[in-house]
């Protein structure tokens, strides 16, 4: 159960791949018309797995393209099935796009801006730092990947920002020193971030010790990166004990609705909370993978968002919801 959206039906009008793991999509409207959107929004795409619909959301790379819309899907080993049907896609393929929304709220006003992207991150973080450069800002953006061969749109970035962008490759020895970024920043300087928990979590700790304004860091993550292993684990439904399993390839959230307790969501990146469910009881141990929560409410594990976090176990919730209500 969703709020609603604007759905709109796309061609698949062009593919390719700007790195061995990353494709790229261009998506054109029927009949053609580009909305106007904000640099850093994303759009909800159609999708098929095992034979259900499906939605998956993707950043926007860039502008509108003359031609339509581009995303950029990686192929993730541990996917829940997204990339897999993206990537079986030929051009000519007919899909349903929602109308771009955007989370990041930048500030245009500012003129300082440290932007940070770890590996298929970068999506979003392409658009901001466009959309900056028009305006004459003061930006730096941190691309952090295994190695350059990983870094899509690697040249594209290059010819928008030359030496305001610093590559940090792991198989080169280089990675964010995170304190010095941030401790050259002006003082009303903001930063936005896309990338892995991991990268969000030093992000933030490092936001806050440099002793900066939370609201000054804009940040979107993955809600496939954790702390914990994804591995099967089981939901127990406090009112009627019943039990489900979450295989390895399938969110809590999808779990639950397929078992008949329906959940009512929005985001489904773990960033709007819609879905936040009560924890009754953990056997085990859960990995809260939202960025909604503060740390507090999560050491104290009384909610979880089931469009994204995890368990290693069992987990008992109570979902306030029965489908034999009417």
């Amino acid at each position: 159960m969703r709020f609603e959206r604007k759905w709109t039906k796309c061609t698949v009008h062009a593919i390719r791949d700007v790195t061995s793991t990353i494709r790229e999509f261009v998506l054109r409207p029927e009949p053609f018309s580009i909305e106007h959107y904000s640099p850093g929004s994303h759009v909800a795409v159609g999708v098929s797995i095992d034979g259900r619909p499906e939605t998956r959301n993707y950043s926007l790379v860039g502008d509108a393209g003359p031609d339509g819309y581009r995303i950029a899907v990686r192929r993730a080993p541990d996917s829940r099935g997204g990339s897999r049907y993206m990537w079986s896609l030929q051009p000519g393929a007919r899909i349903d796009v929602s109308s771009p929304a955007s989370l990041f709220e930048i500030d245009w006003s500012r003129q300082s801006w440290c932007l940070i992207a770890g590996g298929i991150g970068i999506t979003p973080i392409v658009g901001i730092a466009g959309a900056l450069m028009r305006r004459n800002a003061d930006v730096e953006v941190h691309y952090a990947v295994t190695s350059r061969r990983d870094a899509a749109f690697l040249d594209e970035l290059t010819d928008l920002l030359g030496d305001r962008l610093i590559v940090h490759a792991g198989d080169e020895g280089r990675r964010i020193d995170l304190d010095h970024s941030f401790g050259r920043l002006p003082p009303d300087a903001m930063a936005a971030i896309c990338g892995p928990m991991r990268l969000l979590d030093a992000a933030q700790r490092s936001w806050a010790s440099a002793g900066r304004a939370p609201q000054d860091l804009r940040y979107e993550t993955f809600g496939s990166s954790g702390l914990l292993p994804t591995e099967p684990f089981r939901i127990r439904i406090d009112a009627t004990g019943q039990e489900i399993l979450v295989p390895e390839n399938k969110s809590m959230l999808d779990a639950l609705g397929e078992a008949g307790f329906e959940v009512m969501s929005d985001c489904q990146r773990g960033e709007c909370g819609v879905c936040a469910i009560d924890v009754i009881a953990v056997d085990g141990a859960i990995d809260h993978r939202d960025v909604f929560f503060s740390d507090h409410q999560k050491q104290a594990n009384g909610k979880i968002c089931p469009c994204v976090s995890r368990a290693v176990g069992a987990v008992t919730v109570n979902t306030h919801y029965r489908s034999d209500a009417r």
